[in-house]
């Protein structure tokens, strides 16, 4: 996996894989970039956003959240706000916080709050743009390293014939590193790909070097401590998935718990 990033080209690139499903079909799984991708994504949907939003959004639930909001507009995120305005209000901007919210779109930033119970609203660059944008999906997932796992047992329990990753990558304009591992991994496990599993060693090791990973290292960047790094990085660390509920209003993240079958 390269490091540096990849600039995008206005052709869409879809990859298409193979993957025997438990009743002994096969499962197609497409990899495709960008909201682009998203809007084109068919079958069972898994959004990619490593860092941060889906991470963030794993360990807001895994802290307690009740609910989080996905929002594309910044100015829908804020009007959700002063609607409810009990709600948290977190997000970003080119990795920064926005004037006003509550939060930027950082896990450990979050770390200091009680979010027992909380709904949050949750705008990105990358990651809610993708959420929102996937209409033609079947169902919709957020993909991170954090529940990779998890996102794996869920998918083929629900034995789709079409499975699409969707890598938001950078700003959802650029490829980049974290995204790219998180889609491989996720379709290696699928197709049974074992030469493609990693440690958090060696997750934590290839991506601490990537172009979309220095500003975790940057002591300036107070807004993207270390401390999202690493749990940004927490490989396989939560037993569950997030599901998009589009019949809700607004439509909002949900839990969905896929524990590990142990002896």
């Amino acid at each position: 996996m390269g490091t540096t990033k990849q600039a995008v080209t206005s052709e869409l690139v879809r990859r298409r894989y193979l993957a025997p499903d438990r009743r002994g079909r096969h499962m197609q799984v497409e990899v495709t970039d960008f909201v682009e991708g998203a809007r084109s994504a068919r079958g069972l949907v898994v959004v990619i956003d490593v860092f941060r939003a889906f991470s963030l959004a794993a360990h807001a639930y895994a802290r307690g959240a009740s609910a989080i909001v996905p929002v594309a507009a910044i100015d829908d995120a804020r009007e959700l706000k002063r609607r409810h305005p009990h709600w948290l209000l977190v997000g970003e901007r080119q990795a920064r916080p926005l004037p006003g919210f509550d939060a930027g779109n950082s896990p450990a930033e979050l770390e200091a709050r009680d979010l027992r119970g909380r709904t949050l609203i949750h705008t990105t660059h990358s990651g809610t743009q993708g959420l929102v944008a996937a209409h033609g999906a079947d169902e919709v997932l957020t993909g991170a390293l954090v529940n990779a796992a998890a996102i794996v047992r869920y998918v083929l329990g629900r034995a789709p014939a079409i499975v699409t990753l969707v890598r938001m990558g950078h700003e959802a304009r650029e490829r980049c590193a974290e995204d790219d591992l998180c889609a491989e991994l996720i379709r290696a496990r699928l197709t049974s790909d074992t030469a493609a599993e990693v440690s958090v060693q060696d997750v934590r090791r290839r991506l601490a070097q990537a172009s979309s990973a220095v500003k975790f290292f940057d002591p300036a960047c107070t807004w993207a401590p270390q401390r999202d790094f690493e749990l940004c990085t927490q490989l396989d660390a939560f037993e569950f998935v997030l599901r998009l509920d589009r019949a809700a209003a607004p439509a909002r993240l949900t839990r969905v718990d896929v524990p590990m079958q142990r002896p």
